[in-house]
């Protein structure tokens, strides 16, 4: 049972170091600052997440006297404070960016949506 545990905490781990990895490549490539968020931003949620997730699955919720442990408990609850608080300061810190840059309406693209009746057509 330990070796099932330990190839899930690897697969896991290695998942949320891919795409942290991913997410960095991509914060260093993208060039316009909300592309650059949104790629910080997956390393935040996403990655932290399976890093997590695999540590959890390797420390398991049982110590080696089989007492209960709580370190696990708390591993999650640094994901859920993380995945709390993270959209919000990215919002407000995008929303600085987009009434503060000058440059924001040259790299955006504003879109207008019609309203339409419900008709698949648009009648």
């Amino acid at each position: 049972m330990n070796i099932v545990r330990f190839c899930f905490a690897t697969f896991f781990i290695l998942l949320g170091l891919f795409i942290s990895i991913t997410g960095l490549l991509g914060f260093y490539k993208l060039k316009f600052i909300l592309n650059r968020m949104h790629a910080a931003a997956l390393i935040d949620t996403l990655g932290l997440f399976f890093i997590v997730l695999g540590l959890i699955i390797a420390k398991g919720f049982v110590d080696a006297q089989g007492n209960f442990d709580m370190t696990s408990i708390k591993l999650a609850l640094v994901v859920f404070i993380l995945w709390i608080t993270s959209p919000v300061s990215s919002h407000i810190i995008s929303k600085l960016i987009y009434l503060t840059d000058t440059n924001t309406d040259l790299e955006t693209v504003e879109i207008d949506v019609e309203e339409s009746s419900g008709d698949k057509d648009g009648q």
